[in-house]
């Protein structure tokens, strides 16, 4: 940062890099020196106008005053002419009045000089002042040019980058980032990545930076567009929207040194700046590119939804798929539950019928057991049928009463 003091108020205030290097671009040729001379030409110019036009108002005001005076003279002297004692008596007062307005204009006009004399001495004052804070400024800013020259040498371009980058990131590109490419493809890489989200994480814009100073240049290999062919390889590599090459190569470049190149012509979106202008290429850039993000926004939105499509059809094939498999094991049980339902009821009918088989045996068995009498149990057993002659029968209803 450095601090500037405002010629006309006095107020110091301080200025970052980019505005810094904004001020050296100023002052950095033979045009401004030329601008300053006319500058300070004119102002000579105008004080002299001012200083004509204050003696031409004075001279008018003093040339109004004699006129009057002398008229009222003439007018004095016509009144004194009808007597003459009137007439002494007139001039004597006339005279004395006049001597006495005389010795006031004669003062008004040492006033008025003086007067003259202040306002040429306050425009002179006002216009070496002028001078004198012009030239102050010229210096200061020659000491700027010095200082930064020195500063360039002693550190990198690439360092200078990043501090101005680093030091307005948080204001202008809170969602940005801008750091060092030391992702190696097909044996190339450029210097620094740009590249800006929005918050739904759609890019806004991407800018492959590559920086070159003068002690980075070889023997063979001092000119901007050595380094284009190279610098759009690295940025189709990583995918960067715009390529950016921050130089101080060829620095009598007329081309160069009027601002922002754009190279197109050669390499697809592709731009050459000096490093006071890294800071307004990115922000151009990104402005630009902020007109479609709502495009983008809502082309991610579509991919995203077909994404989700793909996703639905896949689950949805997945289910039918798992479903279907489980059904055929379904389906197998099932049948085999109903094969071992079909024997169990085989077996059951075979059951029954063996039950149905022991009811007729029974019923046979009954009918039998309803057809034995003592007579048949005792035929053919005289023991038997002796004991069963023992036991005295029961009474009948007759013999009880």
């Amino acid at each position: 940062m450095h601090e500037i003091v405002c010629p006309h108020c006095k107020t110091a205030f301080t200025i970052d890099e980019a505005n810094y290097a904004d001020i050296l671009t100023q002052v950095r040729n033979h045009e401004f020196e030329e601008e300053i001379e006319k500058r300070l030409q004119l102002a000579e110019e105008a004080k002299e106008t001012e200083i004509a036009l204050a003696e031409a108002k004075v001279a008018e005001k003093l040339k109004a005053k004699v006129a009057e005076k002398e008229n009222e003279i003439q007018r004095l002297a016509a009144e004194l002419g009808s007597a003459e004692t009137e007439k002494k008596l007139a001039v004597t007062q006339a005279l004395s009045k006049v001597e006495k307005e005389r010795d006031d204009f004669k003062h008004a006009v040492e006033r008025a000089e003086l007067e003259k004399q202040m306002v040429e001495t306050a425009l002179k004052d006002k216009y070496e002042t002028q001078l004198k804070d012009r030239e102050d400024q010229i210096e200061r800013l020659r000491d700027l040019k010095t200082q930064l020259s020195t500063k360039m040498l002693g550190e990198t371009l690439e360092q200078h980058c990043e501090v101005a980058f680093n030091t307005i990131r948080p204001s202008a590109f809170p969602n940005a980032y801008f750091e060092k490419d030391n992702e190696v493809k097909e044996g190339s890489k450029g210097d620094f990545i740009f590249r800006e989200l929005t918050d739904e994480n759609v890019e806004v814009t991407s800018i492959m930076f590559e920086m070159k100073n003068e002690a980075d240049t070889t023997a063979t290999k001092k000119k901007n567009e050595d380094f284009f062919k190279e610098l759009d390889k690295d940025r189709n590599l990583k995918g960067c929207e715009y390529a950016v090459m921050v130089s101080m190569l060829e620095a009598d470049s007329e081309l160069y040194n009027t601002g922002i190149v754009d190279v197109s012509h050669r390499y697809p979106k592709m731009y050459v700046v000096r490093p006071q202008f890294f800071i307004p290429i990115i922000t151009l850039l990104r402005n630009a590119a902020m007109k479609s993000v709502e495009d983008r926004t809502e082309l991610a939105r579509i991919k995203a939804q077909n994404i989700d499509i793909t996703n639905f059809e896949e689950d949805l094939e997945a289910f039918k798929s798992g479903f279907f498999r489980n059904y055929e094991l379904a389906a197998g049980k099932f049948t085999k539950a109903i094969e071992e339902i079909d024997k169990s009821i085989k077996a059951l009918e075979k059951v029954k019928e063996e039950l149905k088989g022991s009811e007729n045996n029974l019923r046979l068995a009954n009918n039998k057991a309803q057809d034995i009498t003592i007579k048949k149990l005792t035929r053919g057993n005289p023991t038997m049928a002796a004991k069963f002659a023992e036991v005295p029968e029961p009474p009948t209803i007759s013999d009880a009463d």
